[in-house]
């Protein structure tokens, strides 16, 4: 399983670099396509680990002035 992550950025907030060293501490790394993050999972996780990855994310971007939007398959 993995979680794609799609990040939105605003000129008013943090950097795209500092974004993406707060997103690799978290697991997540850098890819290329239609989305700009992704988190392997290494097997399978439970909705209530993608809750609490999201949970997590809300919590280290709030106020950095990104919006940011999942897709775990």
């Amino acid at each position: 399983m993995e979680t794609y992550l799609r990040v939105t950025f605003d000129s008013e907030g943090a950097t795209p670099s500092e974004i993406a060293d707060k997103l690799r501490s978290l697991g997540f790394q850098p890819t290329q396509g239609n989305y700009d993050f992704v988190y392997d999972w290494n097997g399978g996780a439970t909705t209530d680990q993608v809750l609490d990855l999201s949970d997590e994310l809300t919590r280290r971007l709030r106020g950095y002035g990104v919006r940011f939007e999942i897709e775990t398959v």
